[in-house]
């Protein structure tokens, strides 16, 4: 990460507080970035936004047992990303404005780093048809077969062994 990207973009643990910003980066990154995933069919891109309100967004900042976090620059949420206790990466979405600036590789290493310090050797995800290259560029491997999540063709479930940076 370049010092500028670090003195701009912050990594913290959301609050129930930042539940409308996370909800929103995470309907857009979805419904704009992921054509690949729901190719504008109504019903795919519904069920996969149901459980996207910022009351459910509000319950995942709360739960025992996970972690959200977000990427933050000043009062802007670029990207929102969840991992469980287990080490099970459940989110990494950004906002199409962030796309392409480190954002989603800053938030995935936190991601992993907050894997570790719960005791994890490696993290495990299931990524979409939009995020399956990214995901193998940052060191995951393919598990399965596709999963089709939503309808999708997608949803490859992939991991990847982690150990703590000295």
């Amino acid at each position: 990460m370049s010092a500028a990207f670090a003195a701009k973009v912050e990594i913290r643990d959301a609050t129930p507080s930042d539940a409308v910003a996370a909800c929103h980066v995470l309907r857009k990154s979805i419904s704009q970035l992921c054509f690949a995933d729901h190719r504008n069919d109504p019903v795919i891109l519904n069920a996969w936004l149901a459980n996207k309100t910022p009351e459910i967004v509000a319950g995942w900042a709360r739960q025992n047992g996970s972690s959200l976090l977000l990427a933050v620059e000043g009062d802007a949420v670029l990207a929102v990303g969840a991992v469980t206790d287990a080490g099970e990466i459940r989110l990494n979405y950004v906002a199409p404005n962030a796309r392409f600036r480190g954002v989603s590789r800053a938030l995935l290493r936190a991601l992993e780093a907050r894997a570790v310090e719960r005791g994890n050797k490696r993290c495990t995800l299931t990524s979409t048809e939009t995020a399956h290259r990214f995901y193998r560029s940052a060191g995951y491997i393919d598990d399965g077969a596709p999963t089709g999540k939503f309808g999708t063709a997608g949803g490859y479930p992939m991991s990847k062994e982690i150990v703590a940076e000295s």
